[in-house]
């Protein structure tokens, strides 16, 4: 039964597959409502190259393949492709089809599928369902430690009662220092006891305050940036805790400068505060979410160390701990919130996102 009233462009503006139709040149003849917002360009794509707004990385295969379509009428896909678009990578699936049009010539049918938001979803659920376990895991092993830990420091000091030789207590002291340290260490991995005490909140005083702090400790050494939206509204969380987020990251940038000063350049940290509409974190998407960035121009984490930074006891300076990161990851989590991060050489972004909504037993209210 043939639709009355639609055209077919009509009908694919409806979609939210991107839809491209190609002439045998490779240039845009029509592209649908959801091609146009990937693009980025709108109606001024038509008539233009393909690969002068879309591009393969492998470029050469995607051109051989456009021309093996056309010349042979061979249709093909790729999935999960990285690609350039608007001079930024995206991860899209694409798939191309070849027509006959009504001349005889073959053109091409292009259907575009973002991956990128699948792709971080399915990332985040993964990092968080780790997260949670290590933690868990952490949590048991620690109070497995403290235990003994209290016994042999109690055995130590009744020992260094009953001794009278100054050279014998001296090694009783030792063991009684050495258990305070670990069990010191042990409840640092354990995190804060304090439940959180959420009220309403200005994010911008909560990032002045790290902003103070982080400058003291950096002196003039380092430039110390704000760049803020003042239109956001109030955020319900505990201003104690997220002061505690951000300072652990702004703390960690700062050391990353002074370990690793590049030369020629002199050290930069960014703070920065946005919203952000349709984001999902975990499994539930929230129509407006705060993200609070610190970003630096430092060396940039390693590779290796990227996918375990938010890991108990991972660093990569000598001198780290490797709980900051973790307890951070920890606090915003149980907030509802996420941390990403990104880094490359001179420019390293964490990202912290927060629910605008308020949370009653653990769940989400719709604002």
């Amino acid at each position: 039964m043939a639709l009355q009233g639609f055209d077919r462009w009509h009908l694919f503006d409806n979609l939210s597959t991107g839809v491209i139709y190609l002439d045998q040149s490779g240039c845009i003849v029509e592209l649908n409502a959801s091609a146009s917002a990937l693009l980025g360009i709108g109606s001024k794509a038509l008539g233009q190259p393909l690969e002068e707004l879309f591009l393969d990385k492998d470029g050469e295969g995607m051109r051989h393949a456009l021309r093996r379509a056309v010349e042979q009428g061979h249709p093909f896909n790729k999935r999960e492709a990285h690609v350039w678009i608007g001079g930024q990578e995206r991860v899209v699936d694409y798939a191309v089809t070849p027509l006959t049009a009504q001349d005889g010539q073959t053109h091409l049918l292009m259907e575009l599928q973002p991956m990128d938001r699948l792709l971080r979803i399915a990332r985040e659920e993964a990092m968080s369902t780790t997260h949670m376990a290590t933690r868990q895991l952490i949590r048991g092993v620690a109070h497995e430690i403290k235990n003994p830990l209290g016994g042999l420091r109690g055995a130590a000091q009744l020992l260094a009662r009953a001794l009278h030789d100054p050279e014998l207590e001296e090694y009783t002291r030792v063991i009684i220092e050495e258990a305070d340290r670990l069990r010191h260490l042990v409840d640092r991995m354990l995190g804060s006891r304090r439940l959180p005490q959420p009220r309403r909140i200005n994010v911008h005083e909560c990032l002045e305050r790290v902003r103070a702090l982080v400058m003291a400790e950096a002196g003039d050494a380092i430039d110390v940036e704000r760049d803020y939206d003042p239109s956001l509204p109030d955020l319900y969380s505990d201003p104690d805790q997220l002061i505690q987020v951000l300072l652990n990251i702004g703390g960690n940038a700062l050391q990353a400068l002074r370990e690793n000063p590049q030369p020629g350049q002199r050290g930069r940290i960014l703070l920065r505060s946005r919203s952000q509409r349709q984001f999902t974190i975990g499994s539930v998407r929230h129509r407006l979410v705060l993200r609070l960035d610190i970003e630096d121009n430092g060396p940039g984490i390693p590779e290796a160390l990227q996918a375990a930074i938010f890991y108990p006891m991972v660093s990569g300076r000598a001198a780290g701990t490797g709980l900051g990161l973790s307890i951070a990851q920890d606090i915003i989590s149980q907030a509802g919130g996420l941390i990403e991060c990104e880094s490359q050489p001179g420019r390293t972004l964490f990202s912290v996102y927060l629910p605008w909504e308020e949370r009653h037993d653990g769940e989400s209210v719709g604002r």
